[in-house]
């Protein structure tokens, strides 16, 4: 399956979270890291899931980027 991933700079690291899996969170001092640690996330959250006997939702949410004038 292939989740989206939003991925946002704060003020002392990156953080992502993915919007099709609430509560699927993770943090990391770099974006590489972070894609790192989202993955990990993703897995672990899939087999909780999947112990607990709760539905995986597909995959649903898409991104894309919109040019506009600065």
């Amino acid at each position: 399956m292939r989740y989206a991933v939003v991925i946002e700079k704060t003020p002392n690291n990156f953080s992502a979270y993915v919007p099709d899996l609430p509560g699927c969170i993770a943090t990391g001092s770099t974006v590489a890291e972070v894609q790192q640690s989202i993955r990990d996330a993703i897995e672990l959250h899939l087999s909780g899931m999947r112990e607990d006997g709760t539905p995986i939702p597909p995959p649903s949410s898409q991104v894309d980027y919109i040019n506009v004038a600065a």
